[in-house]
């Protein structure tokens, strides 16, 4: 359907990658893996057509829908969220109108034998023809149906766009795309701003009615959950996997084992060689031999070793002080904006040693919640920090507060302690500023995510015994998670984490809070355990809805 023939990207004297080829075929989903920087946004924009490559093209048939949602939007205000959503639809009103035009120029001209009649009255067929196999009947449940499962009230869908937050105007985007039904979806990073049932409604959709779908995402159960086909790009290649993420990790480490030792039998080979023309290199019985060893060397194609795995690293927090048995006690916690309640009569403990999460729809009050236990806001109830409680708090704005004089390297070097000090190059590599450059950048030259990573990792290296992370993992990539989770994992402390990630709260989290309808409901369980409940509680209210 799709097919990239010779894509090669180069910039300021670098390499993106070079001269790479695969298709996309009809019912495709492909996961595009890779470090961060290895060039997988780029080669989703020239796929799209909103970039081009330095060599080699893309191509696909005439009438092949391709629809793409970007990290990053700009969009307009002007309209209502239901209006926006609306125009997935526009290019089929325009079908209609110009059925009507054609139509009508049928009828007021005369020339009925003229070969340019005859071809008016095909292309009408045509076009009437592909216009009405399209049901467009219920175009108006379909938007619907779109917005609700992507996290929207009825009552969001009159109000204007520029009531809402990028996060939010992202979801009209995808929905947008999703309603336009096109050929091929290209996607990056669309889980970043849904909440887990939104990306759970998203999977379904995409998996029950999307067409070829191409995914950069760094939530690992999604891309489980929704791919048949991974494409890694690593070191200016590609590698084609005709299976899904979790399989991909495993033929990828069995690649790497190869590689590496075709590598050491090359180096070793090489070795020999080059002892062999250091000691017969004035020998004039055996110069044809060391000439003849000489051009081998300099032809010979070198093996590399794919980037390193950083998964491994295990870090470990200083040892957190001991705080009192209950570092958080609420009653009666209710907290509201004008008539806009967020919730109510909130009463829970959270007990030393407990890793917990916060869940539930974006907008229910997990980070406003987060925000009464930092002090940032008042609130109704009394809230109780325990004895020796000390907070080390990690939320998007975080990485705003970071000296922007400082240089990543400084940063990181300033707040370790201890053994970890040893290790201060292992963990830059693991938060993605391995390579020289990257650790002498000063934090104002830094991007966004560049700077959320950083200050999660300062986080990492600071005393506390009281955790409090607020989607920590939006803009790490999954060995970066993994390094993350196991260091979390072993914390002594006592965790509260607001996330979407599944797959990261697995095996994490012991208790679950689940915040919806201005209440705030305790779950004894973990993440699947609670998902699975809610599943079922929502299929009883479907029930329940179908019987009356």
């Amino acid at each position: 359907m799709i097919s990239a023939d010779g894509l090669t990207v180069e910039f300021g004297g670098t390499t993106l990658f070079n001269d790479i080829n695969f298709q996309i075929n009809e019912k495709d989903r492909i996961a595009l893996m890779g470090k961060n920087g290895a060039g997988k946004s780029t080669l989703l924009k020239i796929l799209a057509g909103v970039r081009q490559p330095t060599r080699g093209k893309v191509t696909a048939p005439k009438d092949c829908v391709i629809s793409y949602l970007p990290q990053h939007l700009t969009t307009e205000d002007g309209r209502t969220v239901f209006e926006e959503a609306s125009l997935a639809f526009s290019h089929l009103h325009k079908m209609e109108a110009e059925i009507e035009r054609m139509n009508h120029e049928l009828t007021v001209r005369t020339d009925y034998e003229s070969d340019s009649y005859m071809e008016l009255i095909e292309k009408v067929a045509a076009l009437s023809e592909k216009f009405y196999a399209i049901d467009m009947t219920h175009f108006e449940e379909d938007v619907e149906k779109a917005l609700l499962g992507l996290g929207f009230e009825r009552s969001d869908f009159n109000r204007p766009t520029s009531d809402f937050s990028g996060g939010w105007r992202m979801r009209i985007e995808l929905a947008k795309l999703l309603l336009q039904n096109p050929d091929v979806l290209l996607l990056d990073e669309p889980t970043n701003h849904l909440d887990i049932e939104s990306i759970q409604w998203l999977e379904n959709f995409l998996i029950e009615s999307a067409k070829a779908v191409v995914v950069i995402s760094h939530d690992r159960k999604f891309v489980d959950n929704i791919t048949t086909r991974t494409i890694e790009v690593t070191m200016g290649r590609i590698y084609d996997y005709k299976v899904n993420y979790s399989q991909y990790l495993q033929l990828r480490k069995e690649r790497r084992e190869q590689q590496m030792k075709q590598y050491e039998e090359q180096q070793k080979m090489i070795q020999e060689t080059k002892d062999f023309i250091e000691r017969f290199k004035g020998t004039y019985s055996k110069t044809l031999q060391v000439q003849s060893r000489v051009k081998m060397l300099d032809k010979l194609q070198l093996i590399e070793v794919d980037e390193e795995d950083t998964s491994s690293l295990r870090l470990k927090f200083p040892p957190s002080p001991r705080s009192g048995s209950y570092p958080v006690i609420m009653e009666g916690i209710g907290k509201a904006y004008g008539d806009h309640i967020v919730f109510k009569d909130v009463n829970l403990t959270v007990k030393r040693g407990d890793k917990v999460a916060f869940v539930g729809r974006n907008g229910e009050g997990k980070s406003t919640l987060v925000k009464c236990i930092m002090n940032e806001i008042e609130h109704e109830g009394t809230l109780t920090l325990g004895h020796n409680v000390q907070i080390g708090y990690f939320a998007q704005n975080q990485a705003s507060l970071l000296d922007e004089n400082l240089t990543v390297f400084q940063t990181i070097d300033d707040a370790a302690r201890g053994e970890i000090r040893n290790k201060i190059r292992d963990l830059l590599g693991a938060f993605m500023f391995g390579s020289p450059e990257a650790s002498m950048k000063k934090v104002k030259v830094l991007s966004g995510g560049e700077r959320t990573r950083l200050a999660m990792m300062k986080l990492l290296l600071e005393p506390a015994n009281l955790l409090i992370l607020d989607e920590p993992t939006n803009h790490l990539d999954m060995r970066t998670k993994d390094v993350l989770k196991q260091a979390l994992m072993d914390f002594d402390g006592t965790l509260i984490v607001v996330s979407h990630d599944r797959d990261f709260l697995d095996g994490l989290v012991t208790k679950v809070y689940e915040f919806g309808h201005q209440r705030v409901k305790e779950h004894l369980c973990g993440i699947y355990e609670f998902l699975s409940l809610k599943n079922m509680e929502n299929l009883q209210e479907l029930e329940r809805k179908q019987l009356q």
